[in-house]
């Protein structure tokens, strides 16, 4: 946890663990949709540039406007290079006993993809600098390029310091310390730049499609409407800004396991002692039963430990 001036304010482990952001990237992977004048040309919208920072649930409202998005910039379903993958709202929505199971999720495909909103936004910024659209995912494109340079801007690094690898989406995935990640995250919330007030307006706007329906990242923005903007990334990751309090938090379970990432975050929003407290607006993602295969309670998955505050 750091400040926008980069000092550090609270921390537990290792806050230099060099760490690939995954989707967490993808608020900063947004920004030269606007700053370059895609988003202007194309009359992008909030909802869809939220959209465009989204891991979302495949829920059909959301697919519906990345799909009217890619149909405006001139590209067809075929362009995404993202795969199909089961839907997130069944991986990652917490589902309650008694709740039923979403039923509005469009079929697998490209366009149902998480990422879609992302590879849609990295499409309209190629076709509006007249730059290649095959490709436009790897390591080297001038997209890619362009939001290395963004990411390592935020993150006060140089773009030769950001590790680099493919992610599951097949976009270009950035490593970079956990501490400068969450300075990147403390920018984000108090920045006047048009393009970050742009990115920060539009995931508070649409908390609902950011994530989705039982997802901790619309959950969280829901429940602390401009204080907490929340991104989750695979693999353990999570990036938070705090605009109110100046404060960014980068997060990572170093195995990688979605609902530990969960719990670890309440506890964290807890400790800064939110109100109301997270634990109790956020119930359902704080912790989790633990039951073996006759469905017999064995234990509960909590937080345990504590930041060092500085």
């Amino acid at each position: 946890m750091v400040d926008a001036e980069g000092r550090r304010v609270a921390a537990a482990g290792d806050a230099r663990f060099p760490t690939f952001m995954r989707s967490a990237a993808k608020p900063f992977q947004a920004m030269p949709v606007v700053a370059d004048g895609a988003a202007a040309r194309f009359a992008i919208t909030s909802a869809e540039l939220a959209l465009a920072c989204a891991s979302h649930n495949s829920e059909w409202r959301q697919v519906e406007i990345v799909e009217g998005l890619l149909t405006r910039i001139g590209c067809k379903e075929s362009a995404l290079a993202c795969g199909p993958h089961r839907a997130l709202a069944l991986d990652l929505g917490v589902h309650l006993a008694g709740e039923s199971r979403p039923d509005d999720l469009w079929p697998a495909g490209r366009l149902a993809s998480n990422c879609s909103g992302k590879h849609t936004a990295m499409l309209a910024l190629a076709v509006s600098k007249g730059w290649p659209t095959d490709g436009y995912h790897r390591a080297g494109h001038p997209v890619q390029e362009r939001c290395r340079g963004e990411v390592a801007r935020w993150m006060d690094l140089r773009p030769e310091q950001i590790g680099e690898g493919i992610d599951g989406c097949g976009v270009v995935s950035f490593q970079v310390p956990l501490e400068a990640m969450a300075l990147g995250f403390a920018r984000l919330g108090v920045s006047d730049e048009p393009a970050a007030m742009a990115v920060r307006g539009a995931m508070l706007q649409h908390p609902e499609l950011v994530a989705g329906r039982r997802r901790l990242c619309t959950a969280a923005m829901q429940a602390y409407p401009g204080a907490v903007i929340a991104k989750v990334g695979a693999d353990g990751v999570y990036g938070v800004t705090l605009p109110t309090r100046g404060l960014g938090v980068a997060l990572k379970v170093e195995d990688g396991h979605p609902r530990a990432t969960m719990v670890a975050l309440v506890a964290v929003l807890e400790r800064l002692e939110l109100a109301p407290s997270p634990r109790e607006t956020l119930s359902r993602f704080a912790e989790f039963p633990l039951v073996n295969t006759r469905d017999e309670p064995v234990g509960v998955m909590r937080a345990s430990g504590d930041l060092t505050f500085e």
